[in-house]
């Protein structure tokens, strides 16, 4: 197979028919062997019955991964890369914010000889909000990691085959793929893309979910947050030091006296809240060693819809 195209579904079923129609139109123009993997993770709505309805009218193109319940849009997407077999895989939104229309430009670049392409939005079509905790989120990613993602929100994207079986053999269950696939590229590529308006629904990440996402990639590709709160212990450790000295003089100088008790207040809450962050940090680690540690199954597939036979 020359393409696979990868595309995590939950709770799309306003955007299917198009989203199907438009990919097809598209792929069924390239002098290539393509197929269309659909992942439902879980959906609640009419998804899972137009997928099948899909599938049955193009079992020649189209295969469909049912997961048995809600494992997250990165673990669909690793599903659908266990399933796929084309050369070059390709990775996008169920939402049509990504156009498939872009997806020739992605394939034009790999042909340069680049791994991995990543599609950089332009002119984005979010809120405010989320562009600004975008832009301020590719700042701290950078920073903390060392990884050089254009636009890590962005889901349209193409890896070789070589990239994607590395990353089937990092086995980890929480973790980010843009950003993994960039530790095993060895010529990554990006190129400007449109972006657009949601075609319906809205979007499935909250900013709860946004912040979970963020952590799964702060813990998961740096141990800078450990670093801080190292550094900021033996800061504080410092400083405290210093403040107790300076105490000790004040008396011997002043003398006892009952002044500035709200301030010892204030720091000592201020030190608090710092221990608590400090051990949320720590607690984030340990929480990804202890799901790691049971070994569990990433994800669960109900059924799969091919017509060819996959180990």
């Amino acid at each position: 197979m020359d393409l696979s195209v990868v595309i995590p579904i939950y709770n799309e079923e306003k955007n299917i028919p198009l989203l199907y129609e438009r990919l097809n139109a598209v792929l069924s123009t390239l002098p290539l062997t393509y197929e269309i993997i659909l992942v439902n993770d879980g959906s609640r709505d009419q998804s899972a019955q137009l997928l099948s309805e899909i599938y049955a009218n193009d079992p020649q193109h189209v295969r469909i991964i049912d997961f048995n319940g809600n494992f997250g849009q990165h673990m669909a997407i690793m599903a659908g890369f266990e399933q796929s077999t084309g050369k070059t895989v390709v990775t996008l939104d169920a939402d049509l914010q990504n156009p498939p229309e872009e997806i020739p430009k992605l394939l034009a670049e790999i042909t340069k000889g680049h791994d991995i392409v990543e599609g950089v939005r332009q002119v984005r079509k979010d809120n405010a909000f989320r562009r600004y905790a975008s832009r301020l989120n590719n700042w701290i990613r950078q920073k903390t990691t060392g990884i050089r993602l254009q636009d890590q929100g962005s889901m349209l994207r193409a890896y070789d085959r070589r990239v994607i079986e590395l990353m089937l053999m990092s086995k980890e269950r929480s973790t980010f793929i843009p950003a993994l696939a960039y530790t095993y590229a060895s010529n990554p590529g990006f190129i400007n893309v449109d972006h657009a308006e949601r075609n319906e629904g809205k979007s499935k990440y909250s900013l709860i979910r946004l912040l979970r996402l963020h952590f799964d990639l702060m813990a998961g590709f740096s141990s800078a947050p450990l670093q801080f709160v190292t550094l900021t212990g033996m800061g504080v450790s410092v400083l405290s030091f210093l403040f107790f000295i300076y105490m000790i003089i004040r008396r011997i100088i002043i003398g006892p006296e009952a002044e500035g008790l709200f301030t010892l207040f204030a720091i000592q809450f201020f030190l608090l809240g710092l221990l608590l962050f400090s051990v949320g940090i720590v607690g984030e680690y340990i929480g990804r060693i202890y799901l790691e540690v049971r070994k569990r199954p990433r994800y669960v597939i109900k059924k799969i819809l091919s017509s060819e036979k996959h180990d």
